[in-house]
């Protein structure tokens, strides 16, 4: 592969310790096939014809030590399209299994994803480069390891908007168009179409999966299964100590811990992961793999962006915590091995109800602008989903807006209209209530005023702090699916610049960036069925 080091003013320096530390496969062939007895196959990137910088995010490309300069040359293009190799750089695509919508589907592995190797930055920090549909490797299966522009704007626009939303999650590099096209039957219905390919850089401290332990144990490698728990632990985990079966545990507590963070984050702000299998699933806390995702627009707990679990809604939005906790539960058993006991796993799992639970109540205090969790907020909280579901409600608008309703609107005791009291948040209805929805949402509006009356006399809270806690917790802007799809419509017709509008006003979601106003409303009703706009399938 070609050599750049010449073109960047600054290289980062790579320290590939896991590379190092664990076992390679000795057949050096990308054909699809069983790989045992090893951790990572070494791989070589595709070729791509024409690579074309599309986006880049300088906030990571700083973390890493790259220099503006750097990233706006050709030579950062080609790198990151997988045609070249900075000094250090040794591809390699790593193995790992999987539940599947709850089935076991045995080897999975990095089907398009190829690792550059770990970045050791001038913090200390240790950063895992991956390229995303740079081609085919010995874990793609029947398909081509490639990734196609919609898709890779989805991923990176989606990866960005959650750090700075403040959940738990992968990083993006960056974006480049390959000059090539790939074939993709978006929706599996025959219609096959060739589609610009682009490849995504995703950036990580690991992207060790809930998989990786799951293949080695439901193999019987436990040498292996160890030999990857204590270098997990080493690298990502040195905090916890020496490995060893105690070490074992407090990992996987931790494990569970950042899990409960992660998801809750996720119910926060009303994003649905769309394919949580085990092997999408980060031992990191991490949010990974951005496929059929979406936010919630109506709030609706069942609602999927997957249409391939459009039957069964296995990942809907209220189900991901204690899908989550399932996921948790085949971790436990595949080092079990290693543990020798069931009760200290279970015991882990009560850690993550109870985590979960502390994170919601946090969230929840929060998103209601309250200044803690009281006896009878269960109930206050209940009571509003069921509120949300008597009509159609954006979720996003709703919080957002709810933190200018003033609980002085009306004297207590005293029955303002309906009408009026609803005023603060009508913006958030996709149709105007009809008189039962009216009236039930005045009825909760008026339990919620007497409870942030009760919030000021407990703790003197002043609306003022209300509304800038509200307004730190509920996002004014996240990545709705119809204006990620505008975005792609446009690049595909060679017009970036709606990315490059998204990027900039991802990165400020609390803001209230009037100049912005217009990216805060309702899912227009062209989108509510048109392909991207919606739902979405894994080839998104």
């Amino acid at each position: 592969m070609t050599d750049t080091s010449s073109s960047f003013r600054h290289l980062p320096q790579f320290d590939n310790r896991w590379l190092r530390a664990l076992p390679a496969d000795p057949v050096a062939d990308n054909v699809p096939r069983p790989v045992t007895g090893a951790s990572y196959s070494w791989v070589a990137p595709r070729r791509a014809s024409k690579p074309t910088l599309v986006a880049y995010a300088r906030e990571v490309a700083d973390t890493l030590g790259f220099l503006p300069e750097d990233c706006d040359s050709q030579a950062f293009a080609e790198v990151f399209a997988g045609n070249a190799l900075l000094p250090g750089m040794e591809p390699h695509s790593t193995v790992y299994g999987g539940h599947q919508f709850g089935h076991w589907a045995g080897q999975l592995g990095d089907g398009r994803a190829i690792n550059l190797g770990e970045v050791l930055n001038e913090a200390g920090e240790h950063w895992t480069l991956q390229l995303k549909g740079a081609g085919r490797t010995p874990y793609s299966r029947g398909a081509d390891g490639l990734a196609v522009l919609r898709s890779s704007v989805r991923e990176f626009l989606c990866s960005e908007a959650m750090h700075h939303l403040g959940v738990p999650t992968t990083r993006a590099l960056s974006l480049v168009l390959t000059g090539d096209k790939v074939e993709r039957d978006m929706f599996y219905d025959g219609n096959v179409q060739w589609e610009p390919g682009a490849v995504v850089c995703r950036v990580a401290p690991s992207f060790t999966r809930f998989g990786h332990f799951q293949l080695h144990a439901a193999r019987g490698e436990h040498e292996l299964l160890q030999q990857l728990l204590d270098v997990t632990i080493q690298t990502d985990f040195p905090h916890l100590g020496a490995p060893g079966r105690d070490t074992y545990l407090r990992w996987l507590e931790e494990v569970a811990v950042r899990t409960a963070e992660m998801v809750a984050h996720w119910m926060r702000v009303g994003f649905v992961h769309g394919v949580m299998n085990t092997d999408n699933l980060s031992v990191l806390g991490l949010t990974i793999d951005y496929g059929p995702y979406g936010w919630l627009e109506g709030y609706d707990p069942d609602w999927t962006p997957n249409t391939t679990d459009a039957q069964g809604r296995r990942y809907r939005f209220g189900a991901q915590p204690q899908v989550a906790l399932w996921n948790l539960a085949q971790l436990a058993n595949a080092i079990h091995p290693l543990i020798g006991e069931v009760e200290p796993l279970q015991a882990v799992l009560d850690v993550y109800r109870e985590e979960y639970q502390r994170c919601w109540q946090r969230d929840m205090t929060a998103k209601l602008g309250l200044s803690r969790w009281e006896d009878g907020d269960s109930v206050l909280v209940s009571e509003l989903q069921q509120v949300l579901q008597s009509a159609e409600i954006d979720m996003t608008i709703f919080f957002r807006r709810l933190a200018d309703f003033h609980p002085d609107g009306e004297t207590p005791g005293e029955e303002a209209d309906s009408a009026q009291l609803l005023e603060p948040v009508l913006e958030a209805y996709y149709q105007p209530p009809t008189f039962e929805a009216e009236h039930t949402m005045a009825e909760w509006l008026r339990r919620y005023r007497d409870r942030l009356i009760q919030d000021r006399v407990l703790h003197g809270t002043e609306d003022a702090q209300r509304r800038a806690l509200m307004n730190r917790t509920n996002p004014k802007y996240v990545l709705r699916n119809y204006m990620a799809q505008q975005a792609i419509d446009r690049a595909e017709a060679g017009d970036f610049s709606e990315i490059h509008r998204l990027q900039e006003l991802l990165r400020r979601p609390y803001d209230e960036q009037p100049e912005n106003a217009a990216y805060f409303a309702r899912r227009p009703e062209w989108a509510r069925r048109k392909a991207g706009c919606s739902m979405l399938s894994c080839s998104s």
